[in-house]
Parts: C-alpha cells; sequence; structure tokens
C-alpha cells in the first residue's frame, strides 16, 4: 500500500485506508473460508465487508471523488462502476447464504477486483487528492465522515470502521 506521498498523515485518508486495509484482512479470511468449502462463513464475512465498505464508499463518493471528478472524470466515474459491481456481489448475501451455487466463485472474482480497486486508490487517487485538493475540499470530506458515521467532526473513527461489525452484530 502506498506509504511513500505523504498522504497518509491526513486523518481522512488514514481513515479510508485503515477500512481498506481491513477489508484486506477480511478478503484474507474468505479466501479461507471458500478453500474449506465454508460458503455460509463466507457469506458472513461478505456482511462484515459490507458493513465497512457502504459508509466507506459513502465517504468517498459523497466527499472524496467530486472534487476530483472535473480533473479526472473518467477516472472516478470507473471506480465509482467497480463500487456497484461490487456491492452487487457482496449484496447477494446480505439475507444469508446465497441459493446461487455460482456465487462463491463471482464473490472471489469481485473481491479481486476490489483488492486491485483498493490499490488504484490507495496508488493513485489518494496520492492524487494530497496535490490536488484544497482545505475547504478535506472540510468537506470530514464532515462527509462525521455524518456518514453519525460521529462529531473531531472523531473520525466508528465501530464500523474499525472492525467491519455494526454496533448490535454477533460475531456468528
Amino acid at each position: 500500500m502506498c506509504e511513500y506521498c505523504g498522504c497518509q498523515a491526513l486523518p481522512a485518508i488514514a481513515e479510508l485506508t485503515r477500512e481498506h486495509d481491513l477489508v484486506v484482512n477480511l478478503i484474507g479470511d474468505i479466501r479461507t473460508a471458500h478453500r474449506e468449502s465454508d460458503v455460509p462463513r463466507m457469506a458472513r464475512i461478505a456482511r462484515r465487508i459490507s458493513a465497512v465498505l457502504v459508509p466507506h464508499t459513502a465517504v468517498e463518493e459523497q466527499g472524496l471523488f467530486p472534487p476530483l471528478a472535473e480533473e479526472f472524470p473518467e477516472r472516478i466515474a470507473a471506480l465509482e462502476a467497480e463500487h456497484r459491481h461490487i456491492e452487487a456481489i457482496l449484496g447477494e448475501a446480505a439475507a444469508g447464504v446465497p441459493a446461487d451455487p455460482g456465487w462463491p466463485l463471482r464473490l472471489l472474482d469481485a473481491l479481486a477486483l476490489l483488492r486491485d480497486h483498493i490499490l488504484k486508490e490507495q496508488d493513485g487517487v489518494f496520492p492524487a487528492a494530497l496535490a490536488e485538493l484544497s482545505t475547504e475540499a478535506w472540510e468537506a470530506i470530514d464532515a462527509v465522515r462525521a455524518r456518514v458515521f453519525g460521529l462529531r467532526p473531531d472523531r473520525p473513527q466508528a465501530d464500523t470502521a474499525r472492525t467491519g461489525r455494526q454496533h448490535n452484530e454477533s460475531a456468528s
């Protein structure tokens, strides 16, 4: 992951990166569950990934991406399209284990795309944001994060972002 440009020093980027790191670890857990033919576990972990990505994506699409879209419209549109594709595959597990026997392989393909997507953001979008965005844009991103996570602007973290679990979700 990117650590060479200094963008990690910005709280907004540090939080997004922390969420990426959590998702990457969960992807590894899904791969392990797949090797063990444990589709119910894959579905549970997919829901945990969704719990992290739903607010994460909102911060990106409502805060980070809009000020970059003018300069990089095609790249931002492609990232948003990838968000929709990944959300759709993860969403198939929202109510439990998908009945479609092809879902586990579609999930693995979507997670490979997600892994590449994370690298595009961390090695491309985040450094570009560091170079391009104004103080006002960063403040707007912080405000979006606070609204999305229901937090005070001075506390940009949430349990979901740190753990991949919602407050009432059990570890099952």
